[in-house]
């Protein structure tokens, strides 16, 4: 027979069967059953057990209220969820008190700031694929933000590769999808899901069309959803719809916090893909560090808000020209305007995180000490205005709304020292409210008589030794020893006896005492109640304050970028709509950081697709041709955000899209070698660039044999060059000195290198970019360089100087054998009938098996030899 407490933890839990319940009992939150001996595994407390009916021992174990933060985030961060039960009122004489799930805490919702990464967006997304077709819903219920896009592709796996991509952005710490029909195809498949994304399946019904849209209807109050953009848009609907359920569910019930959502197009952006943001290394370096990442560099911005604005930026990348001139100008603003920049930047350090606060102010989970610190910070906002001024400023450049009566109030409501939570010290501050502060009153004046009491009871009663105190079970008392018990007044009722003393109350102690008490409790509720009041009051404004946070924000990141164009010579690029792209002394904006001021060598770039569209880059390792690689693209991708670029000059012409291919990889999970890693995510790229395209890559071919990486890799520039539909910016690094050739043939390909000194056995790598193709690799130099022991380097270039000369050898012999028939005979013979060699090749073509691309690869060699006479 179970015990009732028992049975009503098990009602509960059948509600969230594949969630750690906390039950409240006490100062504790027990955990029972399998979410015990899972709580006490990941948590490393002691597992016990507890009889809960005759013979019926359960399985438990404990943590204390006032730690559970810890526990919860120890928990979620292990990739469980958690459902808080509450007592909901208090415990009177025998009757069961009531408990109430309040609130659920999943990866991807939550919301306790010491739980979150003030720099970063905490995203909850939601996907729903269908074919061609997706929709994707992504939520931050911190900051109150809510977003839906819909994705119509050419076929299933481009829209998959969409979806993977924007998730990839987001990066969010939970995806809900929809839950997986019996014997069918998972409507979440694997190669979507970001790694270490925790996956929470939802019945099927709730992605229904209607039923989304009645949900998306209701929370905001609307008839139809056209003002949000999505109408129209069933996919993004159904989505928004659907995220929208799990988090009224997750919150049970609160999302005041929701108060808008943004239907957006992926196609206002530059896409880039996984391969590209590593390989770019935006937002941490090759190695994890977040120090050696462009988001390091750039990130100037004093506010959390600021933080995390910047990085949706550089995660989307602008398409639109009007939209980045808008910024490049309120950039330029602040670049000009030293003093302006650094007095508002001064401001803004000021400025704690509006968005965050404002959101906990409406869901009623902020602390005194946060509403104080959002009224301070709201204090600042008319600072704000008054260093921009009331001069001609760009667009963007626009000062937050006043929201002065809103940090009045609160600065009203609060003691200047707040407790940090409501109840662990007075808050309300003195003449906010006439009722508590008549209340106070009559505590302090029962206080003080108490206070009083002794001193006066000596002296009427003459015992020097009595003493007035204090505890949990008597309340007040007086205290007299045994040897004065004679001495005590007819009015003293003896309350407690012991070894050497006797308690005593009076009737006016007591009504004292019961002021006292009394008073306190009274207190305690009322300013529960102002305090609740005061929050109300607060939150009604939210919108002002919600729109000076995204004003804070704007200011600070354009600031941040102009103080990092300052601080790091960076030039405003010339932006356009063609296909241009010309930079003049380039430089890597991570790598110039890590060395000292004028160390970097800046390196020119021009790409073109009418007459440079690919350049070949030829060097040795280590001379820095995949620094010059990353170099274009990061300086690219920064001029898109908006942000002034690493150069003497620039000119851009807008890109779509950048794709790179760079470093080596497994991918041990599906069972990838290094190779087919690469060739996948070559064939990603040609696939899918476009003419607007920038293409970067780095040693294709490497990871087979020479001859065939050889072949692969011309294969790829050719494609490239030839296709139609590709024409797109190419920078291809190779070690296979052997596509030098192919500027000879191909008419938009043009030889670099990256630049070498050659002093004796020495060799100095200059880190120059040049014209013409390299002919040596230095290999052995490099192994040099690295330690590699002497004698491993000595017999190295004994091979090395054998295989070239066998290699020399038989060069000759070719040659010999070419130049055995004079050329004059040579010329007699053909003109006594022998055929020309490019009319024998054409005759010998089998035309209807060649592609259009082979085709034309075939005519630009015929025509080169033609030519350069050598038939």
């Amino acid at each position: 027979m179970s015990t009732p407490i028992r049975r009503q933890y098990l009602s509960i839990k059948r509600q969230y069967p594949d969630t750690i319940v906390f039950f409240r009992l006490g100062d504790f939150y027990e955990t029972f059953d399998d979410d015990a001996k899972l709580a006490a595994s990941v948590l490393d407390i002691t597992l016990t057990s507890r009889e809960m009916g005759r013979g019926n021992r359960i399985p438990m174990a404990g943590i204390p209220c006032h730690a559970a933060q810890g526990y919860i985030a120890r928990l979620v961060g292990a990739g469980h969820k958690v459902a808080i039960c509450e007592q909901i009122g208090e415990p009177t004489g025998r009757e069961l008190v009531e408990r109430r799930v309040t609130r659920i805490v999943t990866p991807g919702t939550v919301t306790d700031p010491a739980m979150l990464d003030s720099d970063t967006n905490h995203y909850i997304a939601a996907v729903l694929l269908d074919g061609a077709r997706a929709g994707l819903a992504v939520a931050d219920i911190s900051t109150g933000e809510f977003a839906t896009t819909e994705i119509n592709a050419a076929d299933p796996a481009a829209a998959r590769a969409a979806v993977h991509r924007e998730l990839l952005r987001l990066h969010p710490a939970e995806i809900v999808a929809p839950a997986s029909p019996p014997d069918a195809e998972d409507p979440l498949p694997a190669e979507v899901v970001p790694e270490g994304a925790y996956i929470t399946r939802r019945d099927r019904s709730e992605w229904r069309l209607e039923v989304a849209d009645e949900e998306l209807r209701r929370h905001f109050g609307v008839e139809t959803l056209e003002a949000y953009g999505c109408a129209g848009k069933p996919f993004a609907i159904r989505a928004a719809g659907a995220l929208l359920q799990y988090l009224a569910e997750t919150q049970v019930g609160s999302l005041k916090q929701i108060v808008d959502l943004v239907t957006y197009s992926t196609e206002r952006y530059m896409s880039l893909d996984g391969q590209t943001r590593r390989n770019l290394e935006l937002s941490e370096s090759s190695r994890g560090e977040r120090r050696h990442s462009l988001i390091a560099v750039l990130d100037q911005t004093r506010t959390p808000m600021g933080a995390r604005m910047l990085r949706r930026w550089v995660g989307q990348p602008l398409l639109d020209l009007a939209e980045l001139q808008d910024r490049q100008d309120a950039v330029a603003y602040f670049v000009d305007r030293a003093l302006v920049r650094a007095r508002l930047r001064d401001a803004l350090g000021h400025v704690s995180d509006l968005e965050r606060l404002i959101n906990r102010v409406v869901t009623g989970a902020a602390g005194p000490r946060e509403l104080l610190s959002l009224a301070r910070s709201l204090q600042r906002l008319p600072e704000i205005n008054e260093i921009l001024g009331d001069g001609d400023r760009p667009c963007l450049v626009a000062g937050p709304p006043d929201c002065s009566e809103t940090a009045r109030l609160i600065v009203q409501a609060l003691v200047d020292e707040p407790p940090a939570v409501l109840g662990g010290g007075p808050t309300i501050r003195a003449g906010f409210s006439p009722e508590l502060d008549g209340l106070r009153a009559s505590s302090r004046e029962a206080r003080e008589w108490i206070a009083g009491l002794e001193q006066a009871e000596r002296e009427r009663t003459g015992i020097k030794s009595l003493k007035v105190g204090f505890n949990k079970v008597f309340g007040y008392y007086i205290e007299v020893s045994r040897a004065n018990i004679s001495a005590v007044p007819s009015d003293y009722q003896r309350k407690q006896t012991l070894v050497n003393a006797e308690r005593y109350i009076t009737p006016e102690l007591k009504e004292y005492e019961s002021r006292v008490l009394n008073a306190e409790e009274r207190i305690a509720d009322l300013e529960e109640q102002v305090y609740r009041r005061v929050l109300a009051q607060v939150a009604a404004a939210a919108d002002s304050v919600r729109a000076a946070a995204q004003a804070v924000a704007q200011l600070d990141v354009l600031s941040a970028l102009a103080e990092v164009a300052v601080r790091r010579r960076y030039v405003r690029p010339e932006l356009d709509d063609s296909t241009v792209l010309e930079i003049v002394g380039g430089r890597h904006p991570v790598v110039e950081v890590t060395l000292e001021t004028g160390q970097f060598v800046p390196n020119d770039t021009y790409l073109d697709t009418e007459s440079n569209q690919i350049t070949i880059l030829t060097g040795p390792n280590m001379a820095g041709k995949s620094t010059y690689l990353r170099q274009v693209a990061l300086i690219v991708l920064l001029a898109q955000i908006g942000s002034f670029v690493p150069a003497e000059r620039a000119r851009i012409g807008l890109v779509d899209r950048i794709f790179t291919r760079i470093g080596a990889q497994d991918d041990i999970a599906t069972g990838q070698s290094t190779f087919m890693v690469e060739m996948v995510e070559t064939a990603t790229i040609l696939h899918h660039a476009t003419p607007r395209s920038l293409v970067v890559l780095d040693e294709i071919g490497r990871g087979t044999s020479t001859y065939d990486g050889l072949a692969i890799a011309r294969a790829v520039v050719e494609h490239l060059h030839n296709s139609p539909r590709l024409g797109c910016k190419t920078l291809f690094a190779t070690h296979y000195h052997e596509l030098t050739e192919l500027e000879k043939i191909l008419p938009r390909v043009r030889n670099y290198r990256v630049d070498v000194l050659e002093e004796g056995d020495e060799v100095v790598f200059l880190h120059r970019v040049v014209p013409g193709g390299a002919d040596r690799s230095y290999g052995i130099h490099v192994a040099q360089l690295a330690g590699m022991p002497r004698a491993v380097v000595r017999r190295a270039g004994e091979i090395l100087a054998d295989l070239e000369g066998s290699a020399e050898r038989t060069e000759r012999g070719r040659r010999r054998k070419a130049m055995a028939t004079p050329r004059v005979e040579a010329m007699q013979l053909t003109l006594f009938g022998v055929p020309d060699p490019i009319v024998e090749d054409l005759k010998a073509l089998d035309v209807e098996s060649l592609t259009p691309l082979e085709a034309l690869t075939t005519l630009y060699e015929l025509r080169r030899r033609a030519l350069d006479g050598t038939g």
